[in-house]
């Protein structure tokens, strides 16, 4: 006899929550188990980073330092003795193959739904990031997971940008750090009555400004060798991965010669990248709250998400569900960061790992209801 397929009939449709703009949840249950520490940068070290006017040499050198930071393998940044640091970390950041029932054990009886960032997380770092192709595999695995689960993209790439790299239409998309959402054009199995292909831009006004300042950082950086800079629609960056280390205080006094002129925009760094926002209340962790209402999870506690991301931009992500008490947060690092994610991967090939795992529990799930319904 045939057996269905085991994720077709996950049966999890909750009517659609209406949402507006400036949605919020302000309900902060008790942090998730597993632990989290937040990041270490101090308040007044990230109003000082933000303000270039503050003190031009100080300034520029606070971010030197920082884009060496952002670099786990540069010499200044690796610990002393990196296998015992590494090893105290992991106790605190577990690996979350490792911890795979545990996580399971957390979501027993709940929906879950899964987060994902693009780079570093599905694809390879690589120096261009034009080339950071996911795997065949790895598609997949993805397109595999989303019959079981309602599953976004969440990246500060371009949304139509990081949609021809991934190439499943299925899933939600979040690109410019979540200003760009869009759900699937057919609708989802995973809500009631909702609209189809959900189309949410909170920065829209900015677009003009965003064109305005990327054709700018294109003039100001093109005598940089290996400088890039990339329009992500909503947001701009500027990619110093394949400058010599030499010229990242130039990058960083050409960036914010810019940026003085644009005080409506915000300036974040991400790995060997600096990013140029709209200066809104609007991150990774507020796109999840979104999607999460949108698919009709608004204040459940039914739900688990589960969000994945290597860089600093997700940390916004893994803060929510640390406040929420729901769900966990899996950061993807070879080296020891500050992070508030609970448990962490090493690589993609891991993340693979860990999605197809998802994937065989649930289909094993089906299955055991399948039989007993016999019965």
């Amino acid at each position: 006899m045939a057996v269905p397929d085991a994720c077709s009939g996950v049966n999890m449709v909750v009517p659609m929550a209406a949402v507006s703009n400036s949605t919020v949840f302000t309900q902060k249950p008790p942090s998730a188990p597993g632990g989290c520490v937040s990041v270490s940068v101090s308040v007044s070290r990230k109003k000082f980073l933000k303000d270039p006017d503050i003190n031009g040499t100080q300034w520029i050198n606070s971010w030197v330092e920082s884009m060496r930071a952002s670099s786990p393998t540069h010499i200044k940044s690796t610990p002393l003795s990196p296998t015992e640091d590494h090893s105290s970390w992991m106790v605190h950041r577990p690996s979350a193959l490792e911890m795979f029932d545990q996580i399971m054990d957390a979501s027993r009886g709940m929906q879950i739904v899964m987060f994902l960032d693009y780079d570093g997380t599905l694809s390879p770092i690589v120096d261009d990031p034009d080339r950071a192709f996911m795997s065949d595999k790895m598609r997949a695995t993805v397109k595999k997971l989303a019959r079981c689960f309602p599953t976004a993209i969440v990246s500060g790439r371009c949304r139509d940008k990081v949609y021809s790299l991934v190439k499943l239409a299925e899933l939600y998309y979040a690109g410019s750090h979540g200003m760009d959402i869009k759900g699937p054009e057919e609708g989802t199995k995973y809500k009631k009555g909702g609209r189809a292909g959900i189309l949410f831009q909170p920065a829209s006004e900015y677009l003009p400004m965003i064109d305005e300042v990327y054709k700018e950082l294109v003039e100001e950086t093109k005598t940089i060798p290996g400088a890039k800079v990339e329009n992500n629609r909503f947001c701009a960056s500027v990619h110093f991965r394949c400058v010599d280390e030499k010229r990242w205080s130039d990058v960083a006094q050409r960036v914010k010669s810019v940026l003085k002129q644009y005080p409506k925009l915000r300036l974040s760094q991400g790995r060997k990248v600096f990013e140029i926002r709209p200066e809104i209340k609007w991150d990774k962790g507020k796109a999840l709250e979104f999607l999460l209402e949108s698919l009709g999870f608004a204040n459940c506690t039914d739900v688990f998400p589960v969000y994945i991301g290597d860089d600093r931009t997700d940390e916004d992500a893994f803060k929510i569900l640390r406040d929420r008490g729901q769900g966990s947060g899996i950061l993807v690092s070879k080296f020891p960061k500050d992070t508030n994610a609970s448990y962490s991967l090493q690589e993609p090939s891991e993340v693979m790992d860990f999605l197809q795992q998802l994937v065989d529990r649930k289909r094993l799930s089906y299955m055991g209801r399948t039989r007993l319904s016999y019965f």
